[in-house]
Parts: C-alpha cells; structure tokens; sequence
C-alpha cells in the first residue's frame, strides 16, 4: 500500500444510489469484511459505538422495504403523500444487494459527549464506504426519517438509536467524476 492509492481511493468514492444497482449479489464474506472494517474506526474512550443492522437476502430486503413504505403511509398527512416515494421507500431495499442499519449505542455513563460517539460512527461509516469503493461496490447512507422511530423493528436496545442506512449494491456505472471546492478556500493557516 502507498499514499498515493490512499489519496486515489479516498477521492474515488462517491454515493451511488440503489436506483443503478444490478442484480448481481453481495457475499457474506464481503459484508462481514466491511462491517470489519468499520470496527477499526477511531473512538473516545473505547466505547465503539457502532451497531449495525444488517438486511441481507431478499426476504430481510423486502421486510425492511415493506416496514419502512408502511410507516411512510402510517405517518404521512394523507394532502403530503407521495405514492413515488412509497414505492421508493419499499423497493430500495429490494434493488439493493445489502442494507445495514447504522445504529449508536451511547455510552450509558456519558464519559464521552454525544457528538463524539456520533462522530465514531461516522469514522466507522467512511471505514465501510471505503471499503466498498475498493470492492466496486455502490454504497450511499441515507438518513431515512422513518427509521429514526423504528426502535423496535430493529430491536434497539436501551441507548441504542438509529443514524440511516446504508445501501449497498453492485452498479454498472462508469466511474462517476468528483467535485469538490479547492481545500485553500477552506483553510486559514496561522
């Protein structure tokens, strides 16, 4: 490994959403390589916040789909409700090879502030994203509204909150070009 291939891959990822993935299936070996990667982000005090939720298999999909189009439509003032972004919400998942849901367990003596465990899982999120990006693998974390009341869909435990999903799946699409501002607009140096 070289710095330049670090730079390379850490300017090659993108979010590719679940809308371009193909049907080609993710291994469990791969999901579990990502997930350990995650694992070895950065964290205050040792408290590795993250939790993950996984949903892989087409049954796991196509619960996860259905309860969040459900919970759309339980919570949705019916003058607001877009029957476009129900059949998002359900088919998501469905086109996606794998969905983990990123979960926060807070540290239950507070050592740490909150913002800092947010941040862990954050690190362990861009430790999955990258991983993907190695694989060629399309990833995209959605903060998906709905899920931040699904406590017991996943099973949440006392502390425990859900931060989005991650979907993930295998695409067709050409490498995609970045954009970002020049970093010196951003920097004051002292």
């Amino acid at each position: 490994m070289n710095a330049n291939d670090i730079n390379n891959l850490i300017k090659k990822r993108r979010s590719i959403f679940p809308k371009t993935y193909n049907d080609r299936p993710i291994s469990r070996e791969l999901v579990e390589q990502i997930l350990d990667n995650a694992n070895w982000a950065p964290t205050h005090r040792f408290t590795e916040p993250w939790r993950f939720k996984v949903f892989h298999g087409e049954e796991s999909l196509a619960k996860l789909g259905d309860f969040m189009a459900d919970k759309y439509e339980q919570t949705m003032p019916a003058d607001k409700f877009s029957e476009v972004k129900y059949k998002k919400l359900s088919q998501n998942p469905r086109r996606s090879g794998c969905v983990i849901a990123l979960c926060m367990q807070r540290d239950l003596e507070d050592s740490v502030p909150e913002w800092e465990e947010v941040a862990a899982v954050a690190c362990a999120v861009q430790n999955m994203w990258l991983t993907c990006t190695a694989n060629n693998l399309g990833c995209y974390w959605s903060s998906a509204k709905m899920m931040q009341t699904a406590d017991e869909f996943l099973n949440l435990q006392e502390g425990e909150r859900c931060l989005g999903l991650f979907y993930m799946g295998y695409h067709d699409l050409p490498e995609l070009p970045g954009k970002r501002k020049a970093i010196a607009d951003k920097v004051v140096w002292r």
